[in-house]
């Protein structure tokens, strides 16, 4: 049998949808790192929301400078997951950029917008 070159439709579906879920999530993330930054919650209850935290139990609130580094972050994610969406949509999604092999499913559902297998991510390091 030959090698499978690409997810068949429903394959892609799957994907999509975990997608979908993964985005609106992040975008509300995003929202409220934006509010945060701007500071518009006027430090009410909503200000200690866990994630707002650093990891420890007894710190500090985060600086501005490390809400807006992590709401730069929150945005690249929403562009890559976007762009896995792009993919899906061109049939291109889950092959790996350097391999052209099929990204293993476990990987995708784990990390949805890969673009790399885990062999050609190791390599670049």
């Amino acid at each position: 049998m030959a090698e499978k070159t690409r997810y068949s439709d429903e394959e892609l579906e799957e994907f999509k949808k975990i997608i979908l879920e993964k985005l609106e999530k992040a975008k509300k993330d995003y929202e409220a790192l934006k509010k945060a930054l701007a500071n518009e919650d006027n430090n009410d209850t909503a200000d200690t929301s866990p994630t707002f935290k650093a990891l420890d139990e007894g710190s500090t609130m985060l600086s501005k400078e490390e809400i807006a580094r992590l709401a730069q972050r929150q945005l690249k994610f929403i562009q890559h997951l976007e762009a896995a969406l792009v993919r899906i949509e061109n049939k291109t999604y889950g092959i790996c950029r350097e391999t052209g092999k099929l990204i293993p499913k476990e990987r995708l559902r784990l990390v949805p917008h890969a673009t790399l297998s885990v062999e050609a991510k190791r390599k670049q390091r």
